[in-house]
Parts: C-alpha cells; structure tokens; sequence
C-alpha cells in the first residue's frame, strides 16, 4: 500500500445510471480533459436495471433470477433472457465504437460460466452436504457479478476504440480458482500496473473468500470503490452521479429549489445514509474516513462544476441546514406499559427482541410509560408483533414517514423553531422527534401521507429562503 497520497492518480466511481448513459460519461469524464485521461481508475458499476434483474429489484422487490435458483425453478430460460438483455444494451453502444462481437461473445462466455457455477451448486444443493444458506450466498454472488463484468469489459472496448490504453480489471475472478481475500485480490491485481499511463476499469464487484455481499449486499460497488481507494491513496476519491448532492431531492422540491451543498463531512454523510440516502455507503466510507481520504460527490452531465466535497473535519463556517431528506418507507413500532416507569434496563428486553429479529433502528423516543421506535417497513414482520404484544400491554404498530434536517454546524437558538413552524404553517404535524446533543440531524416522524410536503416545507424554510443561514453566535 503507498503510505503518501498520490495526487497524480485518481479513483473514481460510476454509478449504474450514469454507464447507462455512457456516452455522456466519454464526454463529460473519461475525455473530457485531454490532459487528465490517464491516471484514473474507474469503478463502474452495472447498467440501470441489470443488477434487478440478475437479484430482485431494489426498491419493488420484484423477483430476479437468483429467486428462481433458490426455488429450485428453472432459470435457464432466465439467464436466455438475461443474454438477450445485455446483447441489446451492447447494440445501444455500438456508434461509440463497441465491437459488437467481441462484446456479445464476452456476454455469451460469461453466461455459459454462470451457467456452469450454478448448476453445480444445485447438485450440491440436494446432496444436502452443504449449507442451503451458504450455497444460496455464494449464487448470489457469482449472479451479481455478471453485470459488473458486462459494463466493465464494454467501457474497456469502446476506450481502446477511441484510441485510449485501457486495462480492463475484471475482479470477479471467473477465470481463477485463487482463495483470496477481497483485500488479497485487490491488492494483487494491482501490482504491476503502470497506473500513470492508462486508464484502469475495475468491476464494482470483487470475488472474496468472505463473499461481498454477505456484509455488503447491494452497496458492494461502493465497498469496492473504497477499497482500491485505500490501497491506492489517491489525494482525492471521486464519485459520479446522475445528480449533484442538494438540499433536498429535486424531484420532491423542483430542480429550482435544490441547492447544491458544496461541502459536508463524513459524519453528515452518514445521517444520510441512516435514512436510505446514500452518498456512500456507510461501511465503505469508514476506511476511507479513517484514512483521510476526501471523497467528491460530482454530477455526471455537469462536469466543469466541482461539486461536493465530503472531508472528516468539515464544518461549515456558518450556521445552517445543509439537507433536508427522509423516507416514506418507515414503521412507528411503540411499547406502553405502565410497569416501565422506574424499572432499570427495561429497554433491554425490548432490544433482546430486536436483535432476534436482526432489526436496526432509526430513531428511538421515550417517556415514562413509552418506547417508540422507528425501523423500516421490512423490518416489521407478523412473527416480531407478536412476539411484543405477547410480552407488553399496548403494542402500536403505525405506517409513517421521517423528515430530517441535516447539516455540519446547526447547533444554534431557533433552528428547532422554525422547522416546527414550517411543517406547522404546511398543515404537518410531528408524532415523535429525535435530536442528540451533537447537534447534526433533526428527525422528526410524520404520517406517511405527508412527507412530500414536508419536505417541500422545511427545504424552503431552512434552505432556501433567504434569512435562513444563522451567522454562529
């Protein structure tokens, strides 16, 4: 690993939008600045849509292939289908200069090894010998995988069409049988390259004896970003999106009213991603925090602007409200027991209960007789109601949404105030809310019905709005 940053080498990250469009990422990024194509090292992730298709989809839950695997049904005609997907993405590039057949061979070679992985794992699925659970890890991986490669291997062959030296590092890691840890094998694909003179595409998934996706699942792209990052040492780590890190979804708020943040700290970045609003994962933005790596949050189709900034030590020179975001995608779960009041460690039986149950929670909120807390709709399952009402006396299950005002430096008189005035003034009213003493993240739980406007509410009021960024007292 090199010890000192090096700025002539950068790593960057594309998301699965911005590769869909990959024209746009040749002009806006890969050669854009004809003095800064080489030296970078780009981690792409798959197509829009492909990773759904290979797994579930991520936000419907709509079943993929590995869902037919893991039922015993037949995804052959699946994995058919899935070829003939990528075939016509490959023809979507063709007048960037893909070779379309030597890009549709790789697809077809890749499905066959797929094929062949998977149909052995379901003959060491009813030999009964193995673990179901881990044999079903493991078709999740080499499943996942695929897409990783396809978008890898195109952006490879289109550089090279444009004159480009590209190496393609292809770490899913089909063509060996090497036990390697997802460390080991990143930091052995590295040796040897000459990062300077070319341009290095590395998948977003790596093979490893641990399985990314057993911690990981679908942020592995992120975790792979992070850690070629660290092993690298770049000066800065970069990150490419279809949309700039704003104050507030513009599709909520309207483009109009989205204010680019600019610069925010790691521990920002966090709150965000506690309530599903990644800028990076959480777990890949750790070794990077830890060794003081910044990370740029750049749109994709702007390329001359800068972008955010995300560093460790980040706080804003003036007091404000960096962010508004939030979920509809949450349950309000609340105990009532009146033998609560003046019992130490009560709360731990409940926590006992949540743990079997291998929930996480958002926000909690107490009183004397009251816990609630906030935990994702999925969470909530008919055996975990059970198991409370079976134990405490009033048990209160209710579909909500959460708001949060989120910034570096908001620790300052009427902040507070304000925001309970806006969501007042728009007709929203506040079933919990949650702040700690550092002062980063207002949360506030809401009824689901009513969390576009409260969004809409607190970005005007505390983003936008002029008279709105304090001056620190």
């Amino acid at each position: 690993m090199t010890s000192s940053p090096q700025a002539q080498i950068s790593v960057e990250k594309i998301g699965g939008t911005s590769m869909s469009a990959f024209g746009d990422v040749l002009r806006h990024i890969m050669l854009y600045d004809n003095d800064r194509i080489y030296g970078r090292i780009y981690v792409v992730s798959a197509y829009s849509g492909v990773t759904n298709q290979l797994l579930e989809h991520k936000k419907t839950g709509e079943r993929g292939i590995y869902a037919l695997f893991a039922e015993g049904a037949d995804y052959h005609q699946a994995l058919g289908g899935l070829a003939a997907s990528l075939k016509k993405l490959n023809a979507g590039f063709a007048d960037l200069g893909l070779p379309l057949a030597i890009a549709d061979a790789f697809v077809d070679e890749r499905i066959a090894q797929a094929k062949k992985y998977l149909e052995a794992m379901h003959h060491v699925l009813a030999s009964g010998y193995i673990s179901r659970k881990d044999v079903l890890l493991a078709a999740r991986e080499v499943l996942a995988s695929i897409g990783e490669s396809h978008s890898a291997f195109n952006a490879v062959e289109i550089l090279k069409a444009n004159d480009v030296k590209a190496i393609l590092l292809d770490l899913a890691g089909f063509d060996d049988d090497y036990a390697w840890t997802i460390d080991e094998r990143i930091q052995k694909s590295f040796l040897g390259l000459d990062l300077a003179n070319n341009v290095i595409v590395a998948t977003g998934y790596t093979k490893g004896v641990e399985g990314i996706m057993r911690e990981f699942d679908r942020g592995y792209s992120e975790v792979t970003f992070s850690k070629i990052a660290v092993e690298v040492r770049p000066a800065e780590a970069v990150i490419h999106k279809e949309f700039h890190l704003s104050s507030a979804d513009p599709n909520l708020v309207g483009l109009e009213n989205a204010v680019i943040v600019g610069a925010t700290n790691y521990d920002v970045a966090d709150q965000l991603a506690d309530v599903g609003m990644e800028a990076i994962h959480p777990k890949a933005a750790k070794p990077m925090e830890l060794a003081g790596i910044p990370i740029r949050l750049k749109n994709t189709f702007e390329p001359e602007h800068p972008g955010t900034l995300i560093t460790k030590d980040y706080v804003g020179q003036r007091a404000r409200v960096e962010m508004v975001t939030g979920t509809d995608k949450v349950t309000l779960v609340e105990i009532h027991d009146p033998s609560m009041v003046g019992t130490v460690g009560f709360d731990y039986g409940l926590m006992e209960i949540f743990c079997k149950h291998e929930i996480s929670y958002i926000l909690k909120a107490t009183n004397a007789n009251s816990i609630a807390h906030l935990v994702w709709d999925s969470s909530v399952t008919t055996e975990l109601v059970e198991e409370l009402e079976a134990r405490y006396q009033v048990v209160t299950v209710k579909k909500s949404a959460i708001v949060c005002a989120i910034g570096s430096n908001i620790g300052i008189p009427g902040v507070l105030a304000r925001a309970a005035q806006a969501m007042a003034e728009a007709g929203v009213n506040v079933n919990c809310i949650s702040q700690t003493l550092r002062q980063v993240n207002m949360q506030f739980v809401i009824e689901r019905g009513d969390y576009k406007k409260a969004v809409i509410a607190l970005n005007q009021a505390l983003c936008v709005a002029p008279g709105t960024v304090v001056p620190k007292a």
